[in-house]
């Protein structure tokens, strides 16, 4: 396999939308066209959408290579986004590890506690855990204003970051205790700039229905909405018996759990719905507010010793 231009960056694509999928070939696109990268692309078979950093354990996964004009290689992949990255920076795959690794860009955006649901962001974080530094793209969707268009002038705007990382990189400069998560507001064509923000505590409701086959109610899109078409009526689906419920989720309202800190100016779900390309540094701990730890160093020496023995 040819490696291209050794003194380009290298750049491993990978997202959670699926290898077809506009926003990835966006970016490719727009990558390709700068001519100053080497692209290789690792992306799964078909759309993994919210499964999180969750990896194939029990049996082999499929690689297939397919054409992507400009790339050096790229292969469809029947693993999810954390797959693709592992197996994209392994040397099993490609002849050489890359420099960078982006996933994206998502249809929709990623910010507060969905970023825990991304698989999008997990494909950069799989990249970390690696000790490559890595970012993720997402854009924000809106259904009837956006257009798949609206994925290259978002891929333009994240270039220059991309860039900066690599000269970073190659001065041996960049940090390596964290990951990039962007996001890439609606109105791509008239955005702020660059804002640095914080992960906050936004999240969308989730709700269930009772249905009565697999096709009936609203589809869920990609970005974690529902469309107002109804699924399309196939032959041979399988419908609710009584040994069988089906249910179907659904988004309901927009709420934020601890309110007050997704009010600063410097979270990104904020941020970004006020215009911003928002760039929130990311690592893989996950603690818990400082009073909880107070909570619990105090609430844990309450507990009786003579019930820890009990239990033994």
């Amino acid at each position: 396999m040819e490696e291209g231009n050794n003194k380009r960056g290298r750049i491993l694509i990978t997202n959670d939308d699926g290898i077809d999928a506009p926003g990835l070939r966006g970016l490719v696109s727009s990558l390709v066209n700068t001519n100053l990268f080497n692209i290789f692309v690792c992306a799964p078979d078909s759309e993994k959408s919210a499964v999180s950093h969750s990896i194939t354990w029990l049996h082999p996964i499929s690689a297939k290579q397919v054409h992507i004009h400009g790339t050096i290689a790229s292969f469809s992949v029947s693993g999810t986004p954390a797959d693709c990255t592992s197996l994209g920076i392994s040397k099993s795959l490609f002849p050489s590890v890359p420099h960078l690794v982006v996933s994206g860009i998502n249809r929709g955006s990623n910010c507060g506690y969905h970023i825990v649901y991304s698989g999008t962001v997990a494909g950069a974080r799989e990249a970390f855990f690696n000790n490559i530094p890595s970012i993720s793209i997402s854009y924000d969707w809106v259904e009837g204003k956006s257009n798949p268009q609206d994925f290259a002038l978002a891929a333009q705007v994240c270039i220059p970051i991309i860039n900066a990382v690599l000269v970073a990189i190659k001065k041996q400069s960049y940090p390596g205790r964290c990951f990039l998560n962007i996001d890439v507001p609606t109105n791509v064509a008239n955005h702020k700039g660059y804002k640095l923000t914080r992960q906050g505590k936004s999240i969308f409701k989730m709700g269930w229905r009772k249905v009565t086959s697999e096709t009936e109610g609203r589809r869920m899109l990609s970005d974690m909405t529902n469309t107002n078409t109804d699924m399309p009526k196939k032959i041979g689906t399988s419908s609710a018996s009584p040994e069988h419920l089906l249910f179907a989720r659904e988004r309901r309202v927009k709420i934020v759990r601890g309110a007050l800190p997704d009010y600063d100016d410097d979270t990104d779900h904020k941020s970004l719905k006020a215009g911003y390309i928002t760039v929130t540094s990311l690592a893989g701990l996950s603690h818990a507010d400082v009073d909880c730890q107070t909570y619990f160093e105090d609430w844990l020496q309450s507990i009786p010793k003579h019930l820890l023995s009990a239990a033994l």
